[in-house]
């Protein structure tokens, strides 16, 4: 079982439970401040870079307009995210278009809107960016490596050979855009550092290979996301994490020549300043002689929870009867839906106290990010989730 002080000073907790005071559950709080910190701690490790923050981990007006008042600069999805930045005051030029995937009448609204940097990975893509929005600036996504050492691992639906990103390049020049850079995504909660040091190497090679045969000379690297948060297991240091990627940087291009860097952080910002407050409906057995207790809470993957699809993000969780109890037990946590998918821990060991009844409180910690999103359905009829923010 886990000890709140492992994630939370009394203080900072004191806040949660004082915001969750006579509310009905399930609702999740929001600690402004802590993304705050965590944004002003990425900035001073990586002055040099500019950091665009990825809305879909949080799109909330109140994230947008704090980290918009920090300076921060922000990757859209879609031209959905893109209003809703623009909304909140946001200058285009402190605006990416990051999806690869896109509608050309899309990539016209953007342009129209302003927006002159688009991420591509194929032909097709590039040759609506250039119709639609001409003369802007493309980076083009490669595939790389990592998915073995992420906790939410990307597939290959993003990104491409790095052979087909330097013809895409090239093309762009053609095509009368400015080929502009480089990116890669190591997998979200990527617990590996080296990881990224794979991916420069290819990088690397793609900025040489254009600019030897082509004298197309790249002008960025965006790193993408993958900066991992604090959930159940440890971590690394975002202070290793920062170190390494940076001695990989300065080994490749030195200090005098150093690209434009990008990076997409989204879950390591936001992720620790939300906590999910919910309740015990349930708990039972299967039968007789089982021991394992199945604990049904009023929420589920349907309304946040969707990360512990396959057990990939395993939240910390509290309930306060872990400061008192002496004894725990295996159990399986299921959310409240009439969908037998709504599974959210049964193979991962997770302890709860034997004293737990119905009706207790259940905490999720540091589910800040890709919860409220996530939760904007319906189904079953249980509403999105109510957020509650705190200065």
């Amino acid at each position: 079982m886990i000890k709140i002080d492992q994630y939370f000073d009394p203080a900072a907790w004191g806040k949660f439970t004082k915001a969750a005071e006579g509310r009905d559950t399930p609702f999740l709080i929001v600690d402004l401040n802590r993304i705050k910190l965590k944004f002003n701690e990425m900035i001073g490790l990586f002055p040099e870079a500019k950091v665009h923050y990825a809305m879909k981990a949080s799109p909330a007006v109140q994230v947008i307009e704090l980290l918009a008042e920090l300076g921060s600069n922000f990757d859209c999805a879609s031209i959905y995210e893109l209003d809703r930045v623009l909304d909140c005051g946001v200058a285009p030029s402190r605006i990416s278009y990051g999806n690869t995937i896109k509608k050309a009448k899309h990539i016209k609204y953007a342009f129209d809107k302003g927006i002159d940097l688009y991420a591509t990975d194929s032909e097709a893509d590039l040759r609506n960016i250039a119709e639609q929005a001409p003369g802007s600036k493309v980076f083009v996504r490669i595939l790389v490596e990592g998915s073995d050492t992420a906790e939410w691992p990307l597939s290959r639906k993003f990104g491409c050979h790095p052979d087909m990103a330097v013809d895409l390049l090239i093309q762009a020049k053609e095509l009368g855009l400015v080929p502009f850079g480089v990116s890669f995504h190591v997998g979200s909660q990527q617990k590996s550092v080296t990881v990224w040091h794979d991916a420069l190497v290819m990088v690397k090679d793609i900025f040489d290979k254009l600019m030897s045969e082509q004298g197309i000379k790249l002008q960025m690297i965006n790193l993408g996301g993958g900066f991992p948060a604090r959930y159940l297991n440890q971590i690394n240091t975002i202070q290793d994490y920062a170190g390494s990627v940076k001695q990989y940087l300065v080994d490749s291009y030195g200090i005098d020549d150093m690209p434009e860097i990008i990076l997409e952080p989204g879950r390591s910002l936001v992720a620790s300043s939300g906590v999910l407050v919910s309740e015990v409906v349930l708990i039972s057995r299967k039968s007789h002689e089982e021991e394992t207790r199945w604990v049904y809470t009023d929420v589920g993957l349907f309304q946040g929870l969707i990360e512990t699809l396959g057990e990939a993000i395993k939240y910390p969780v509290y309930t306060p009867k872990m400061a008192t109890s002496t004894t725990s037990g295996t159990v399986v946590l299921a959310g409240p839906t009439c969908d037998s998918a709504d599974i959210m821990y049964e193979e991962t060991d997770y302890q709860l106290p034997q004293e737990l009844e119905i009706g207790d409180k259940i905490y999720w910690l540091a589910t800040g990010a890709y919860t409220n999103s996530y939760s904007s359905v319906e189904f079953n009829g249980f509403p999105p989730l109510e957020v509650v923010y705190l200065d």
